[in-house]
């Protein structure tokens, strides 16, 4: 029975090389001269730092030009409130997204067994798998989902006959 598997990873390589880049271009501009504007990472976690709001969010900026251009998908970052820390400094943290959240996951089986398509949805972890007899039926499930579901990025991948 043919099926695929719906996911939503980020590629923790190119995330890195993205913050990279950032740090880089940050420490070379001259609107950051002498400003204490950086990105940090902890795993899938990531703290900005600058010395003001204004520059807080120009750091956020570049950094997603970095992503745009690295095909990181910044749908995946979830930004907290921003905290003020030392003097005027202050810290944004954002929480990068791997894999689909139950709630979403469960989303997303209602909405493909609503779309009364000759499919199953069933949720596998962090991933849903759909199976189906036809490939036709998987492909309008496919594009059903690419339509419905905009907030997070979705990947269709391990395709089986």
């Amino acid at each position: 029975m043919p099926s695929f598997d719906i996911t939503s990873e980020i590629d923790k390589v190119e995330l890195r090389n993205a913050i990279d880049q950032a740090n880089k271009e940050i420490a070379n501009r001259f609107d950051f001269k002498g400003s204490d504007a950086r990105i940090e990472q902890k795993d899938l976690e990531l703290a900005m730092f600058a010395d003001d709001e204004f520059k807080l969010k120009q750091v956020l900026d570049v950094f997603h030009g970095k992503c745009a251009k690295r095909n990181v998908d910044i749908r995946a970052f979830d930004a907290k409130g921003m905290e003020k820390i030392s003097g005027d400094k202050v810290k944004q943290t954002v929480a990068v997204r791997n894999g689909i959240a139950s709630d979403k996951a469960k989303q997303i089986v209602k909405l493909v067994k609503d779309a009364k398509l000759k499919v199953q949805a069933s949720i596998q972890g962090e991933a849903v798998r759909v199976a189906g007899a036809k490939k036709d039926d998987l492909q309008a499930a496919i594009a059903l989902v690419k339509k419905s579901v905009t907030d997070i990025p979705l990947e269709f991948g391990n395709f089986r006959d």
